[in-house]
């Protein structure tokens, strides 16, 4: 059935075993012995792919309940385990992985010695999917989330700012207003990221037709094409330390209220180790501390290095 799993996210014999540590024809042969034990036909093989028949995808949802209870039996039987011992599956979405997840693994590892801690960088919609699933224990994303049977935290407010080239000559380093975005420059993610909505709901763009059309999968790439001079973008301040150091780009406020954006924790309800959310709640919202501080600096020392440029 975890083969199964894996080659119906994967949609690939080969991924799909490298998701599963096995080789492709031991899985290949695990898959052909759960159709015949079922005796029905669960996927197509074609030049294109795999695709799951209609039975496949039936099969699929039934074989995702188990293994989500299988799952939960796993975590209820673990009852004389400390605070964060063994296996945590935590999903985290595109924007906040690159600069929360290297603070986050060391002030892990450092605090709880036995912690076994699997990551999954995906969408939000993805992600909760997941959790629901019971393929991971608990999500960090951008709140609201709403769902069944879920329970969110709140850990720390994500303050956003403008990105724009070094060299830019359009946009002061002074704080800037929603209305002096210019529309035509902004730049965003493609859609589906969380990111891409905020910004639009902050610039007030919604219905406006004159936005960029390239819309860039990482928030590493979207700043390269800013510090190229192709746009502006709106950056939180959690990335700000990594990507001002790395790009030629200035960091210019917003006036107040400065917009943000609420990043929490999600897990499901009936998850039986409560004490292990809050712990790893408590370690996400120390790290994005220092984070936190770390943009401070950048944002001081950015200004201090980057005058205006001339008329």
């Amino acid at each position: 059935m975890r083969y199964f799993d894996a080659l119906a996210a994967a949609r690939h014999f080969g991924k799909a075993a490298e998701l599963t540590h096995v080789s492709q024809p031991a899985l290949s042969a695990q898959i052909m012995e759960m159709e015949e034990h079922l005796g029905v036909k669960l996927v197509e093989r074609s030049r294109a792919g795999v695709f799951l028949t209609v039975k496949g995808e039936e099969v699929l949802a039934q074989v995702r309940s188990i293994l989500a209870d299988v799952g939960r039996l796993e975590e209820s039987a673990r009852t004389n385990t400390g605070t964060l011992e063994g296996r945590v599956r935590l999903g985290v979405i595109p924007t906040l992985a690159p600069y929360l997840v290297p603070r986050l693994i060391p002030y892990l590892r450092e605090r709880y010695p036995a912690i076994d801690i699997e990551l999954k960088e995906s969408l939000t919609d993805r992600l909760i999917a997941d959790l629901g699933d019971g393929r991971l224990d608990a999500v960090v994303a951008a709140l609201p989330v709403d769902g069944d049977g879920i329970v969110t935290r709140a850990l720390f407010s994500d303050r956003f700012y403008m990105a724009v080239a070094e060299n830019d000559r359009q946009v002061l380093m002074s704080p800037m207003t929603e209305e002096q975005v210019d529309i035509s420059q902004l730049l965003l993610l493609e859609e589906g990221h969380c990111l891409r909505d905020q910004a639009l709901a902050v610039c007030n763009t919604a219905g406006k037709r004159q936005l960029l059309s390239f819309g860039a999968t990482s928030m590493a790439t979207l700043l390269q094409m800013v510090a190229n001079g192709m746009g502006m973008t709106l950056i939180p301040e959690i990335a700000i330390p990594s990507e001002a150091a790395r790009n030629a780009i200035r960091i210019v406020p917003f006036a107040a209220p400065e917009p943000s954006r609420e990043i929490g924790l999600i897990w499901r309800r009936s998850n039986p180790r409560p004490r292990d959310m809050d712990a790893l709640a408590n370690a996400i919202s120390a790290c994005a501390r220092k984070v936190s501080r770390d943009a401070a600096a950048a944002g001081r020392g950015a200004a201090k290095a980057a005058p205006l440029p001339a008329a």
